[in-house]
């Protein structure tokens, strides 16, 4: 979690499912019933990835909820989204798309400075044994976790 922002969505997933290399902080253009909903947490980022189109960043198939107390101005769920970065950054993360067969991922979402803040990585798709490593890792850490927990008592 960063120092000055509240954390608002965390993608677990993106982190089994991908090495992240780098991360780029970038904003979003958002409507208004948007901003709300994603405030309160109502976005799944599970089937979305970043993409560059015209020397442009944008977010595909993230599906913000619509508001609760939305009215006919109500967004569409699954609209893309412009990501807000500067010039030198989107032409970086293209260069690094481009050669080495890497991706991009949202890897979360917190608030920062009164502003919606998107965190992006470029991503290497993990090996199935990447994964399996990874669930092992995992267990065994929960495992010591608890040894220690038993052992104080």
């Amino acid at each position: 979690m960063s120092d000055d922002g509240k954390e608002i969505l965390t993608n677990r997933s993106a982190f089994f499912e991908y090495h992240i290399s780098d991360k780029y902080e970038a904003g979003i253009a958002l409507q208004g019933t948007e901003v709300k909903s994603v405030m309160a947490g109502r976005i799944q980022l599970k089937e979305s990835y970043v993409t560059i189109k015209d020397n442009e960043v944008w977010l595909a198939n993230a599906h913000i909820s619509p508001y609760s107390h939305g009215n006919r101005e109500n967004h569409d769920p699954l609209r893309s989204r412009k990501l807000l970065l500067h010039r030198r950054e989107i032409d970086k993360l293209q260069k690094e798309t481009m050669q080495k067969g890497m991706t991009l991922v949202v890897t979360r979402i917190y608030w920062k400075n009164g502003r919606i803040k998107f965190e992006i990585g470029v991503a290497k798709g993990k090996k199935l044994y990447d994964k399996r490593e990874t669930l092992k890792g995992r267990t065994v850490e929960k495992e010591t976790r608890a040894q220690i927990k038993e052992n104080f008592r």
